[in-house]
């Protein structure tokens, strides 16, 4: 949650924490060029150590964490601003209150979000479209993870429609792969459980939809590997060489026996599952051929922190795209906002709140903070919490959705400490203070006169906090007053105390 405005590094490194494999890039901005000056990949399989109570086995755990450690030896010369690492469809079901996330970030040295599939979708796109020659044509793009699998329908540089769907390599291997037997019924049950999970957006992605398909991943460069290396294709990968190569993996029998020309030992366990997805993909999207591109969802981070220093913030796009969807009072938002960075800048120091970061985070909160008036008074910051907590937001990870949540739900009424339980340990106690600055602001501006308001003063002592107006503002407005009052209370069952 960092903002790069404040520095502008020259060397950017991304980390993809995937079902599969753990990635890093590394890039270095040339102008308006990024020249990848370095890459490491490990084949953890994180996904084969999610255990059906959605904990992670401990020895995958380890061989996690020991890849984070070399990762962030790398990492060790890089500003805090110039990395970026997120974590994907294994990373969002793991259920540990947040254990092994500690436990990573520790390891690696660097904060680790976890984005949604859909914000997956679109770094994926992102990165494979510098990848290709610029044109305005309609654009599939497919990518193929450990665990989900990415579509993406798009034009030039902006993703469209985008889904992420429930299948990927390592868990259809486990599902219809796990002795290593390759029969035909496990390729058919394998291809029609794929098709069960196309079927509901097939309509969006099917053939006269888009122009040109591209697949990216590690699953869709290796199957090229095989399918170039055993003369099948020499360009790409077309429907015929996914029939011989099925054929081959048949006649096999089982995942040892296989000998392809092209096919890596590490990817050999999880092939079979990866061939299955990409079969199912391309009978029932009508693809005949599929281009491939190198570069995935590591380089779109790449290129999006890039883009943060160019001040092409697609959170900020969100945000306003959210107020224009949901009819927010922006007049209403900037008071509120300006009073809030005010109140921010009297007690960052003292409270350790970065200006950066929190500033953002404080920023979205007011623009948004009555987003929840759409649906009905009554109740409407608990209803801006869900929307903003179960939304699709582009650029924005899940711990920033949940702290942005947190802050609607809780700018005004009962101070709901509920809302601050799933949070990272981390963010807990800046995001409650944050939420009084919030609270503050709003509660100033309730009025929602165009008029001024009088400069507000306020000194922090760890959760005391003194409120100064100039001598005889409040008895002239006895509202404020009151207001000011019902807040101290508030705020008392938070553990702050109050004073004005």
């Amino acid at each position: 949650m960092t903002d790069p405005s404040s520095a502008s590094p020259q060397t950017y490194a991304a980390i993809d924490l995937g079902s599969n494999s753990f990635h890093m890039v590394v890039g270095r901005q040339d102008g308006d060029r990024l020249v990848l000056v370095d890459r490491l990949r490990d084949p953890v399989r994180l996904g084969e150590g999610l255990l059906p109570d959605k904990t992670l086995d401990n020895r995958v755990a380890r061989r996690a964490l020991a890849c984070l450690e070399r990762f962030g030896q790398r990492l060790r010369d890089l500003p805090p601003e110039a990395v970026r690492a997120v974590g994907t469809n294994t990373m969002r079901q793991i259920a540990d209150d947040g254990a092994f996330l500690r436990a990573a970030e520790l390891a690696l040295g660097h904060p680790i979000e976890i984005i949604s599939g859909d914000e997956e979708a679109r770094l994926i796109y992102l990165g494979v479209a510098h990848g290709l020659a610029a044109g305005d044509e309609r654009r599939l793009v497919i990518d193929i993870g450990g665990g989900s699998t990415e579509l993406i329908l798009g034009r030039g540089m902006e993703p469209g429609c985008r889904d992420s769907l429930y299948m990927g390599c390592v868990s259809m291997s486990r599902l219809m792969f796990s002795d290593g037997r390759i029969t035909e019924d496990a390729m058919n049950s394998a291809l029609l459980r794929a098709a069960l999970e196309i079927r509901p957006v097939r309509h969006f992605y099917q053939a006269g939809n888009w122009e040109r398909a591209v697949g990216s991943s590690g699953t869709i460069r290796s199957i090229r590997a095989v399918v170039k290396a055993n003369g099948w294709s020499s360009e790409g990968i077309t429907a015929e060489s996914l029939r011989k190569l099925r054929k081959k993996l048949l006649k096999a029998g089982h995942i040892d026996k296989v000998q392809l020309d092209g096919l890596s030992e590490d990817r050999r366990p999880v092939f079979a599952g990866g061939v299955a997805v990409l079969s199912a993909l391309f009978e029932r999207l009508g693809i005949d051929r599929l281009r491939v591109s190198d570069m995935a969802l590591r380089e779109g981070l790449l290129y999006e922190m890039i883009g943060y220093v160019r001040h092409q913030d697609i959170c900020q796009r969100t945000v306003d795209s959210l107020a224009t969807r949901f009819g927010i009072d922006r007049a209403q938002a900037q008071r509120v906002q300006a009073t809030a960075r005010s109140l921010l800048d009297q007690v960052a120091r003292q409270w350790g709140l970065d200006i950066n970061d929190c500033g953002r985070m404080l920023a979205w909160a007011c623009q948004l903070h009555e987003i929840g008036l759409s649906i009905s008074h009554a109740g409407f910051h608990k209803h801006g919490a869900y929307i903003l907590a179960n939304a699709d937001l582009p650029g924005f990870s899940r711990q920033q959705q949940a702290v942005l949540a947190a802050l609607v739900r809780n700018h005004r009424r009962k101070f709901s400490e509920s809302a601050f339980r799933n949070l990272p340990e981390h963010l807990i106690e800046p995001t409650r203070r944050l939420c009084v600055l919030l609270r503050l602001a709003v509660l100033l501006h309730r009025g929602r006169s165009p008029d001024s308001k009088p400069l507000l003063s306020l000194e922090v002592s760890g959760h005391k906090l003194r409120v100064d107006l100039p001598e005889g503002w409040l008895d002239r407005h006895p509202l404020t007053h009151a207001e000011l009052e019902r807040e101290a209370d508030y705020l008392a069952r938070a553990e702050f105390k109050l004073q004005f």
